[in-house]
């Protein structure tokens, strides 16, 4: 049997520590059901993943300001609206604003002593969702609904509106900075976009418009075919039906890596070969700092060598000819010439590039100093961004372990 002296988070802020334990309540006393019409003329919203409520001309979806919304609901600031139909994945969020929703929601509006802010984070956490999924009514294979009176049943625990606010600062908190951090990668990647495209010159011209003061006087770029500065490799499927040319010790890139390929060095792969699969099959194995394109299903995605690696007959591979052509130079080339790769490739159900085109193909190309001064600046701005990668997913774990001490044990709930 539970004791009282348990219902309580494994951390609590000092000024709560020895305070009364949180008290056992039900959502249905939380939030009372909103079911205003719309009655007034207010602004369309829409409910998001990423900005959560937010004016439906900002959500890039279909407009409905000229629908019949005789059946759309009203919601206010402090109001948490969640999705009927996908409120088990989380679908959920606070409003910060005033104005009319899709009947698809809920409208659930909080009562004196609830505080919406800490309950739009409560109300995420595995425990509820799990809730939330156990009491929907299924309506088809992947659709279920939570409606109204099945959310009021479920039972939270809850502690005064003050300590509520706390935990809601301390998580808004760590949203706020986490905001930041994604606007400064938003910002680092629109710029290494922006410069892409500006040191490398545009379809028919021949000198970039951004060039690095030492080589303003360098005169053109130079027309050369790849094939002069790199050799071309290529890759094969070893035959399935022999186990022992799998799970090796060779590192074998097929389109399960798909993920991995356009962050600059690829190092692991899913599948493995063995020295028996090459030896059996038209693969082979290419050198470290070799750049890889893949032809067709990802059409147009690129990487480098991490290592000596293998790759399928979906990619095709150069290694770089020394002191000519720069690796990362290559690589920072095809990822500019993305968008071109996925429009020339052909096919109704996998679209390819076939051979020829790459035995032909040609590169713009200064000199190999202005290559490599141009792939450092990218790869500096690319460690940046990484980073920043890095920064982000340290703040989720974070959070997600915070909540989880901020929170009490579900277990407690009778």
């Amino acid at each position: 049997m539970k004791t009282t002296q348990t219902l309580q988070p494994k951390l609590r802020f000092p000024e709560f520590e020895g305070n009364a334990n949180w008290s056992e309540e039900t959502l249905g006393t939380l939030f009372k059901h909103r079911q205003e019409r719309a009655l007034e003329n207010l602004p369309l919203l829409s409910l998001t993943a990423e900005k959560g409520i937010i004016p439906q001309a900002e959500s890039g979806r279909k407009d409905n300001s000229n629908l019949d919304k005789s059946r759309y609901l009203k919601v206010t600031k402090g109001d948490i609206a969640y999705n009927t139909m996908r409120m088990w994945e989380g679908r959920s969020t606070l409003s910060n604003l005033e104005g009319l929703v899709s009947p698809a929601y809920t409208i659930c509006a909080p009562q004196k002593e609830t505080d919406s802010v800490f309950f739009s984070y409560y109300i995420k956490t595995q425990f509820l969702i799990e809730q939330f999924y156990r009491n929907s009514q299924g309506l088809t294979k992947d659709t279920f609904s939570l409606k109204y009176p099945s959310f009021a049943k479920i039972k939270v625990l809850r502690p005064t509106k003050r300590e509520q606010q706390k935990i809601a600062d301390c998580l808004g908190s760590l949203d706020e900075l986490l905001t930041a951090h994604r606007s400064k990668l938003t910002a680092l990647q629109d710029h290494k976009k922006g410069l892409l495209q500006q040191l490398f010159p545009t379809e028919g011209q021949t000198t970039p418009n951004l060039r690095f003061p030492e080589f303003e006087n360098s005169g053109e770029w130079k027309q050369v075919s790849l094939e002069k500065l790199a050799k071309r490799g290529s890759g094969h499927t070893p035959s399935k039906s022999h186990s022992d040319y799998y799970n090796g010790d060779i590192k074998w890139i097929s389109l399960a890596d798909s993920k991995r390929l356009d962050n600059g060095v690829i190092a692991e792969t899913k599948i493995k070969i063995s020295e028996l699969g090459i030896k059996n099959s038209s693969a082979n194995v290419h050198p470290p700092g070799s750049v890889l394109l893949s032809r067709d299903a990802g059409v147009g995605k690129s990487a480098i060598m991490g290592c000596p690696m293998a790759v399928s007959q979906h990619f095709i591979v150069w290694t770089c000819h020394k002191n000519t052509l720069s690796n990362w130079f290559l690589y920072y080339h095809l990822q500019k010439l993305k968008t071109f790769f996925e429009m020339i490739a052909v096919g109704s159900t996998i679209k390819t590039i076939g051979l020829p085109f790459f035995k032909k193909m040609l590169l713009l190309v200064p000199s190999f100093d202005e290559q490599q001064k141009i792939a450092i600046c990218l790869n500096d701005l690319a460690s940046l961004i990484t980073a920043e990668t890095k920064s982000i997913e340290a703040l989720q774990t974070h959070k997600k372990g915070l909540m989880q001490q901020l929170f009490p044990n579900p277990d407690l709930i009778k």
